[in-house]
């Protein structure tokens, strides 16, 4: 997107996203007023539009992946475009999920009578409208739509141009559902239009979008919080450590190291560098060293780590400084030893990115510690990496992580998508 930051937003794309979002506010009103039965009945009909619709997405993420593979696409980036009969199955059954959640919109946060009678109440409303700026994962489209659309929001996506066929199938039976339900369709709306200039007016449509959220890359991230003024949730990228304290359960180390990086390497919550307590690592690293390699990992290992790798057999190289802050996407981790927990905290401090890290100990001091100390979105005991999920918090589907500290951390589900107002009643009082 960087690219074009040098020149001026072509203004007919301007108007034309700026169309869509008057359209989406228009539809937000509606949502506004619709109760949880309406907004849960409405879900599980798209969920059922979606599973009707399996061929034809399947179809056209056909067509998306070919071209991934033509441009020579990463297989772990393949894997976050792939849809199939089952995958998409899994997007309806999220839409499902979210229908069986608790509505936030009408939760009073805070309230009272005060002295003079009047009363006072703090309640949850809908953003209005959202903007969703995304690389290659289709799934979001679904997850960003029915998220929204539980909470009362209406959503413009714009998503990665390697999803754009999966993207419109997808899109489109969400549409004609919404339609045939009486529902506004452009309570969700795909920018199909314009490139990256339609990225850019929708970043830049203050008054007409409340929120923009961007999932994906760092430099997708970085680019629309430097560019937007229209306010921004960062979801950050995952540079995940794993710890193994001095005081670690080494069995539990090794399964826990082994799940974090290989259960599914291509998402933010996999684990990218592996820190080794000096006092176990000789105990301990020759063993997570030959099966990570055995899983296909390519290791990135401090120097005085390299003895260990090549003992076990492992395809590694010397890693540099840049390495150990690197968010692979695949099967690829760094490796150090850690003098201490202090020394694990500091590189966790210099190097991650405050989405999530885990330690591995039986030392309750020095989880305590780990917990208090390390700054992120996410901190896990003796548990993988992989849980920071919605769906594994019980949240249902998320529509990101944020990294950040204001308004929401974390999985973002749907009390996240929704602000506040105050609402005063009186009996024609007078200050």
């Amino acid at each position: 997107m960087s690219a074009a930051n040098d020149r001026a937003i072509d203004p007919a794309v301007v108007e034309h996203v700026n169309d869509l979002a008057r359209r989406a506010r228009v539809a937000s009103r509606r949502l506004a007023l619709l109760t949880r039965a309406q907004k849960d009945a409405a879900l599980l009909r798209l969920a059922d539009a979606v599973d009707a619709a399996t061929d034809a997405v399947v179809e056209a993420n056909g067509v998306d992946l070919g071209r991934a593979r033509e441009a020579g696409v990463s297989e772990s980036l393949q894997d976050r475009l792939r849809l199939d009969a089952s995958r998409v199955a899994a997007v309806a059954q999220a839409l499902r999920d979210v229908a069986g959640l608790p509505d936030p919109v009408g939760e009073v946060v805070r309230g009272s009578t005060l002295a003079n009678g009047l009363q006072v109440r703090q309640v949850r409303v809908p953003m209005g409208v959202i903007g969703m700026i995304y690389e290659a994962r289709p799934n979001v489209t679904v997850d960003a739509a029915g998220l929204c659309l539980k909470s009362g929001n209406a959503v413009l996506l714009r998503g990665g141009s390697a999803a754009a066929s999966s993207n419109a199938a997808l899109v489109g039976a969400l549409r004609t559902s919404l339609r045939e339900q009486g529902l506004p369709e452009d309570a969700v709306t795909l920018l199909e239009q314009g490139g990256r200039d339609a990225a850019r007016a929708l970043m830049t449509a203050r008054g007409l979008v409340d929120l923009v959220i961007p999932r994906g890359g760092a430099e997708l991230i970085q680019t629309v919080v430097r560019e937007s003024t229209v306010p921004v949730i960062e979801t950050g990228i995952g540079v995940c450590h794993v710890y193994v304290d001095e005081a670690a359960d080494l069995e539990k180390a090794l399964a826990i190291t082994l799940n974090a990086k290989t259960h599914r390497p291509s998402v933010c919550n996999a684990a990218e560098s592996l820190l080794v307590h000096r006092a176990v690592a000789s105990d301990f690293l020759p063993k997570a060293l030959s099966d990570l390699a055995g899983a296909g990992v390519r290791l990135h290992v401090a120097d005085d780590v390299a003895d260990l790798a090549e003992a076990a057999g492992a395809s590694f190289e010397i890693a540099s400084e840049a390495d150990f802050g690197t968010e692979w996407h695949g099967l690829e981790m760094s490796v150090a030893v850690v003098d201490d927990l202090d020394d694990a905290i500091e590189r966790i401090d210099r190097f991650g990115s405050g989405h999530t890290e885990a330690i591995v100990t039986e030392s309750r001091t020095a989880a305590r510690r780990f917990t208090a100390e390390v700054d992120a979105a996410a901190v896990m005991v003796n548990a993988s990496t992989r849980f920071t999920d919605g769906g594994e918090f019980g949240f249902g589907a998320e529509i990101g992580i944020s990294t950040q500290k204001l308004h929401a951390r974390g999985p973002m589900a749907l009390p996240e998508l929704t602000t506040t107002k105050w609402v005063v009643e009186g009996d024609g009082h007078i200050r």
